[in-house]
């Protein structure tokens, strides 16, 4: 039997843990909900296509685009980290509504596409999703990029890098370091550093509409507070009282796709 020292047990020993929990961090921030899962006869209810996209590194994505007559915006629609896009069927005639057609996409792991989520894949997807619309005709200042909860990351990442019309996010957060140290603070930020929203956000140009539950139980309403003083003008918070993480339209009522309507006519 091999006798170790000490002074090289422990930090391989301590190494090792962090590996683990690393890992385990990583994985954590992802829920992705496999197709058959989901309410899949929503397609037809609300008269989307199915579309088929390509990231960058070759992994094939699942969207489903919901077309418009005469609309003048579109919306690329980045869903959070629970669920997949049938989950979010019953926003479409909120988005119609307020006059905008709609592609709302799966991340790699959920739905229909294929691969595993990771940081740099979803802005991938982000991408992969901005190139689609291009190809179909519509311009940069047409694109209204909208991210919810987890979306909202790869939502600032994308506006801030490619031109878009405007960037809404819904329940947004600074960063996964700040959403760790909430869940397991010392130690929380150490493992999980992805998603750092706050330095990209000053990079955007476009109007920025913030929504965003003063009661919201898993992104911390400070937190978009945060986010929103770190943009650029001009941008709006909407500060829905009463209002929780998963309960936002719903509470908002038709205020939601006036607010919506109001935001893309200053576009």
């Amino acid at each position: 039997m091999v006798k170790v020292p000490k002074y090289i047990g422990w930090p391989l020993l301590a190494a090792w843990a962090y590996g683990v929990l690393y890992f385990l961090a990583q994985r954590a921030a992802y829920f992705p909900s496999k197709y058959p899962e989901g309410f899949w006869d929503a397609q037809h209810q609300i008269g989307a296509e199915d579309v088929w996209l390509q990231a960058s590194d070759g992994v094939k994505l699942h969207a489903w685009f919901a077309p418009l007559p005469g609309a003048r915006v579109v919306t690329l629609f980045l869903h959070g980290n629970a669920g997949n896009l049938t989950h979010r069927a019953y926003r479409v005639p909120e988005w119609r509504a307020a006059g905008s057609a709609v592609l709302m996409m799966d991340y790699r792991g959920d739905g229909r596409s294929e691969g595993r989520p990771t940081e740099k894949g979803l802005y991938a997807d982000a991408d992969a999703g901005y190139d689609w619309l291009l190809a179909a005709g519509w311009k940069p200042e047409q694109i209204a990029v909208h991210g919810e909860s987890l979306g909202t990351a790869p939502s600032v990442d994308l506006a801030s890098r490619r031109k878009c019309a405007g960037v809404i996010l819904e329940a947004p957060f600074t960063s996964g370091r700040d959403m760790a140290a909430r869940v397991l603070p010392l130690l929380g930020p150490l493992i999980f550093r992805a998603f750092d929203s706050q330095s990209k956000i000053a990079g955007i140009s476009a109007p920025l509409l913030v929504i965003h539950g003063d009661r919201d139980g898993v992104v911390p309403f400070v937190l978009g507070e945060r986010l929103f003083d770190a943009a650029r003008e001009p941008k709006w918070f909407w500060r829905l009282e009463g209002t929780g993480h998963n309960d936002l339209i719903e509470r908002a009522g038709p205020q939601y796709r006036e607010r919506l309507r109001e935001f893309y006519g200053r576009l």
